[in-house]
């Protein structure tokens, strides 16, 4: 997962505020117009949207509404030289957060992204109803956090970071401490009944998380 997409067709806006971004920390892809956007998207999960309105082929309100009505909750924040009330209601109504008026300070909008940011978790994984912080290890059911123990912690970090791929037993016994078909077996069988988890034996090869 990205920290920011950034969608601007001004090029030098773009480069300043990407370079600003990155030498905070933050990984930023940027785009120039809408479609690109939707790709992007679709390519990737971040953490936050920083949107231009005036922009090629797709404004950013109707991009962002698009993304709303696609269930994807990002937050978002606005940039734009339109100052009309029309457009900065319509813009909060589709779901945006902040909305920052053309020109302004590149550190301004950082102060807004920092203040967006470092109240969430940097990495997170959602799987059903399944939340995971791998940053911590971290896993959440439904809002609780689950005790899986340290085999089962181990299991998930690896199952959670390779959703859909098959992981070869060789690759899972790194979490056991007396590695065995046998042991694995139940220490998998013991994470699904915690978790819910879909993981399928894949004869003789290993054990593959099936995607949601």
């Amino acid at each position: 997962m990205k920290d920011i997409l950034l969608l601007e067709d001004d090029a030098v806006l773009a480069q300043t505020i990407a370079e600003l971004l990155e030498e905070n920390g933050y990984s930023i892809d940027t785009v120039h117009t809408g479609n690109d956007a939707i790709d992007a998207t679709y390519e990737n999960d971040y953490r936050l949207y920083v949107f231009d309105i005036n922009v090629p082929d797709m404004d950013g309100i109707s991009l962002l509404e698009a993304l709303r009505k696609a269930d994807d909750s990002t937050p978002t924040i606005f940039i734009s030289a339109l100052i009309d009330l029309e457009t900065i209601s319509k813009a909060f109504k589709i779901g945006a957060e902040d909305y920052l008026k053309k020109p302004f300070y590149p550190q301004e909008l950082l102060f807004r992204i920092d203040a967006k940011l470092k109240t969430q978790p940097k990495n997170e994984i959602v799987f059903a109803d399944l939340r995971y912080l791998p940053d911590t290890r971290e896993l959440y059911k439904d809002g609780r956090l689950l005790a899986l123990g340290e085999v089962g912690q181990c299991l998930c970090d690896v199952f959670l970071r390779n959703i859909g791929q098959t992981m070869e037993k060789t690759t899972l016994y790194d979490c056991l401490s007396h590695p065995s078909d046998s042991a694995l077996r139940v220490a998998i069988n013991k994470l699904k009944q915690q978790t819910s988890l879909p993981i399928r034996n894949i004869r003789g090869i290993g054990y593959i998380l099936e995607k949601s």
